[in-house]
Parts: C-alpha cells; structure tokens; sequence
C-alpha cells in the first residue's frame, strides 16, 4: 500500500442522491477513486463506469477443467489402470461417473472463482483494506476522491462533493 496518499470523503446519506452525484461529478471530469455503499445501489457501477466483470468466464473455464479432470481421472482408473467388468458393464460407462464429474465440476468452479476472486481484488491476508469512514457499513455511503488522481483542489472538489448533495465532506490520509 502506497503512503503519504490524501482522499477528499463525501458523505451521502441517501443513495438516489448519490448516484446523481456519481454522475454530476465525473461530467465536470473528475475522477472518483471508489464508492462504498452498506447495499447494492442499482446502476451505481454503470454511472462510475465501470466494465462488466469477467469472473464469469473464469468460472466457466474452472468449471470445465473439473468436468474433464473428474473424466479422465474415471476413465483411466476404470477403463485402463484397474479393468473390471461390473454388471456387464463396459469399462468406461458415462453414466455411473456423472455424480463424481458434477462435484469436482462444481468443487473446482467455486475453489476457482474464490481464489480468482482474491487475486483481482487484491485481497492479501496480511493486508488491511483502506477505511474511509466506518458508517460506510452501516447506513451512509461514502464517495471517496484521490488528489493525486484529479486536476482540481481540494477545495474545489469539497465544494463540488457539497454541491452535488454530500452530507459530509471530509480529508483522510492514508
């Protein structure tokens, strides 16, 4: 984590106003560091501009790595390692290896998405996240501003975040 870095806060006590203000400030060019809200705001991650995510296909492609390991895993040990003949049965069935693929397809999807998830958000265990204002997880949301990142000073953009409908307009430094 980077030191010496200063954030103007604005403090929003009602999340319709917050999205107006999302959208009024990045139109005069500013740019918003992040927005921490105690609940989904709806179209909040359209108005910061943000691109769709692609966990998705990360969860896809983990997906189909455990249905083709779970595959081949049965059919090597079944069919060419250990043969034997069950029922009358060939040695490789699909269908009695179906539970084994669905658990190690859904075991490898949601092991995969949790740890692709920690990479891109950059979640480390022996780092702290940033803590902009702690009622950000209770009822108030939190618009934060880097100076480093914006044009404008810090008073202009207090003023701009109390002009858009903040509550609060506050330094932190990190």
């Amino acid at each position: 984590m980077e030191s010496n870095k200063n954030f103007v806060v604005g403090i929003f006590d009602d999340e319709d106003i917050l999205l107006h203000a999302v959208e009024n400030i990045r139109e005069k060019g500013l740019k918003i560091h992040e927005v921490y809200s105690p609940f989904p705001v709806h179209g909040l991650d359209d108005a910061l501009g943000y691109k769709r995510s692609r966990l998705p296909i990360a969860a896809f492609m983990f997906g189909a790595t455990g249905t083709s390991l779970a595959l081949l895993m049965q059919i090597w040990m079944l069919g060419y390692d250990w043969p034997m003949i069950i029922g009358g049965k060939n040695h490789a069935s699909l269908p009695p290896f179906i539970p084994v693929t669905f658990e190690l397809t859904v075991l490898l999807a949601a092991f995969g998405m949790v740890g692709t998830f920690f990479i891109a958000s950059d979640m480390k265990p022996y780092k702290w996240p940033r803590q902009f204002d702690l009622r950000s997880t209770d009822d108030k949301h939190v618009m934060a501003v880097d100076l480093a990142a914006n044009k404008m000073s810090k008073d202009e953009i207090s003023t701009l975040l109390k002009s858009s409908g903040a509550s609060e307009v506050n330094e932190k430094n990190f």
